[in-house]
């Protein structure tokens, strides 16, 4: 008895054995079947922590010479995901009805905060929220992808063997797939802009600006100190390491350049309505037709005077942007790539300064409204890389090169124009990428020429396009279990300080900021980095209980200062040249910002005490308003950022069609 019970214990383990590896099996097979990445053992076998590890698929051709795509990739894997500013399961959704849109899906699983800490752990409301900017240490490279100047008042060693090969490289792939084949309007605009040569303009597009207030702008006499102001701040700004642009072989300082102001910005989109055109597909679509539709339907939209949920003078034209963003809900269809290896792809940061890119891909992957997997049937094809983690993937420290990181988007954008036929119907003009890396314009100038680019890195002189670009909001997202968290401020009652500042000396400006306003008037709340301390007032509640935040640039024209004003309930003043702020071709900034160009810091307290008190109780109502614009939601509402961001791509998208 007790043999016959030996063995028959020992058929059921090898049944059950048997059976297990059947299952062990199957899973492998759906896994490779069902998994973009091929990354089967990684995704089984996964700790706590996010692990990062690259497989090149698109190794550059010169890689072998190139030591940043030679660089063993793996040792990317030791960060975890505080490291990178990715949250733990980013990759997973849990399909939970909006009950606003009726096609967004929860994305509550992807926000599972790491190592079980509360909430309350991860947050520290006084750190500069540009503490994480990483690796200052770069060459801005030109739309030939040649090194033009240097950002950072360094001189590095120029390899022109490798910008030579990279160049040869994207050449060929340009010429086979027809990026940069722009009309010679566009190829006119391209790089340095001379404000002087801008035509007049013929005809006024639906976002003209002739329903604003005539209020809406701040003008001050500043003549009063003259040249000597400008010269001063000029020997201030050559102090503390002013950018300079190598020209002709000669160092020419930034003051000597044009600067585009943004009364000067509202004529050039107006004009760019008018010239700026994608290029002519290859062959017509049905999709073409529908984008022909919707741009004749919101030139002709019904004029709305006053609206119950809006301030129309928020608008440039908000006749046409409500007509517009409901033909985007009716309408709008978007293929995402699932090409693309892990971290650069499909995986962005979901909090820290960079959340911007991150919460985008992750909301529009989980939304059922706007997602298709017909790419016949789309309108736009969304590249689903993030510029952050091409930088933590790629760059080498210190390294002073980029070429690597530009030669994986170029050798990811050659596979998807082998692979499929979308990119070549148009030259790209209908993909569209979102980035919020200081790198991003100059990384995808070239080889991303004719797609739409969503970047917060928004400077004109850096190649920002009007009509096909769109100005990305940076947003700095201390959780993403709560983006909401402190949300609101004072009332203008209680703001008893009349400005405030606080933040590292990135970049020339903020020293000249400073120098000038630091101690100098108790009504001018100006510091440089602040720490908690008990008994102090922390950074968050200096913007509750400020007036005016000041949005001063740091080492590009891009701050998450002027989303956190808004956040805040504060009014934004924004001292950065050529910045083209957030969803610039629908919202009018001057009705609920302040503009003051770098030249005039020293008479700051003078354009601020100008104001009256009626029109900064204007303005700050209107930044109320306009701040549901700029919120995240775990699920998307309408209107929000993830909406705005989605229909300023859908509404360039529409104005570049061609009959």
């Amino acid at each position: 008895m007790g043999n016959e019970f030996r063995y028959l214990c020992l058929v059921e383990t090898r049944r059950l054995l048997l059976l297990m590896g059947v299952v062990f099996g199957l899973i492998l097979f759906v896994q490779y079947f069902e998994l973009p990445y091929n990354n089967i053992f990684s995704s089984l076998f996964a700790s706590g922590k996010s692990q990062v590890v690259l497989i090149d698929d698109f190794p550059s051709r010169n890689s072998s010479s190139d030591p940043i795509t030679s660089r063993n990739l793996t040792d990317v894997s030791s960060l975890n995901s505080t490291d990178l500013n990715v949250v733990d399961g980013a990759s997973s959704t849990t399909n939970v009805s909006d009950g606003k849109d009726g096609d967004a899906t929860s994305v509550k699983g992807d926000f599972d905060h790491e190592d079980g800490k509360s909430l309350d752990d991860s947050l520290n409301d006084d750190v500069d929220p540009e503490d994480e900017t990483p690796s200052k240490d770069f060459l801005k490279i030109d739309g030939n992808a040649t090194i033009d100047r240097v950002v950072r008042n360094n001189s590095f060693p120029l390899d022109t063997h490798k910008e030579s090969e990279y160049t040869s490289n994207t050449s060929a792939l340009m010429d086979r797939s027809g990026v940069g084949e722009l009309d010679q309007t566009s190829e006119k605009n391209e790089g340095n802009i001379s404000i002087q040569e801008t035509p007049p303009v013929a005809k006024s597009p639906p976002d003209s600006p002739e329903n604003r207030e005539e209020s809406s702008s701040i003008h001050v006499d500043t003549s009063s100190r003259g040249k000597s102001v400008h010269k001063d701040a000029e020997n201030i700004r050559g102090n503390h390491g002013s950018p300079k642009i190598l020209k002709d072989g000669h160092s020419v300082p930034v003051s000597d350049l044009s600067v585009v102001p943004i009364s000067k910005m509202n004529d050039m989109l107006l004009q760019s309505r008018v010239t700026y055109r994608a290029m002519k597909p290859q062959w017509s679509s049905a999709v073409d037709q529908e984008l022909l539709k919707a741009k004749y339907l919101i030139e002709n939209a019904p004029i709305i005077d006053k609206d119950p949920q809006f301030d129309v003078n928020l608008y440039r034209n908000f006749s046409a942007f409500k007509r517009s963003y409901e033909l985007m809900e009716w309408t709008l269809k978007i293929y995402i790539y699932a090409e693309g290896e892990r971290p650069i792809f499909h995986q962005p940061p979901l909090k820290g300064i960079y959340a911007s890119e991150g919460w985008f891909m992750k909301l529009l992957k989980a939304n059922k409204r706007f997602v298709t997997k017909k790419p016949n049937k789309a309108h736009l094809f969304y590249l689903p890389f993030s510029s952050r983690m091409l930088e933590v993937a790629l760059y080498i420290p210190n390294s002073h090169n980029r070429t690597g990181l530009i030669a994986h988007l170029s050798n990811y954008i050659q596979m998807i124009t082998t692979k499929y036929n979308f990119w070549n119907r148009t030259g790209g003009s209908d993909h569209f990428l979102v980035a919020c890396h200081d790198w991003a314009p100059s990384e995808t100038r070239q080889i991303m020429a004719n797609c739409i680019r969503a970047l917060c890195n928004a400077d004109v002189r850096e190649g920002f396009q009007f009509g096909k670009d769109v100005s990305l909001p940076e947003t700095f997202v201390r959780t993403p279990q709560n983006p909401l968290r402190q949300i609101g401020g004072k009332p203008p009652s209680q703001r008893q300080i009349l400005a405030f500042f606080a933040g590292n000396m990135h970049g020339y400006l903020r020293p000249i900021l400073l120098n000038y306003l630091q101690n100098k008037d108790p009504d001018m709340k100006i510091f440089g980095q602040i720490r908690n301390a008990k008994g102090q007032m922390s950074y968050a509640q200096y913007m509750k209980s400020s007036k005016y935040c000041i949005c001063a640039k740091g080492f590009e024209v891009n701050s998450p200062r002027v989303v956190e004003a808004i956040f805040y309930e504060c009014v934004p003043v924004i001292i950065s040249d050529n910045f083209v702020p957030p969803f610039f071709e629908t919202l009018n900034w001057e009705s609920f910002a302040v503009f003051v160009l770098e030249k005039d810091i020293p008479n700051l307290k003078t354009i601020l005490s100008s104001i009256s008190k009626k029109r900064y109780l204007k303005m700050q109502q209107m930044v109320k308003q306009v701040q549901q614009h700029f919120l995240w939601h775990p699920r998307p509402v309408k209107y929000d950022i993830f909406h705005m961001i989605l229909h300023s791509i859908w509404y360039n998208r529409v104005f570049q069609t061609r009959p």
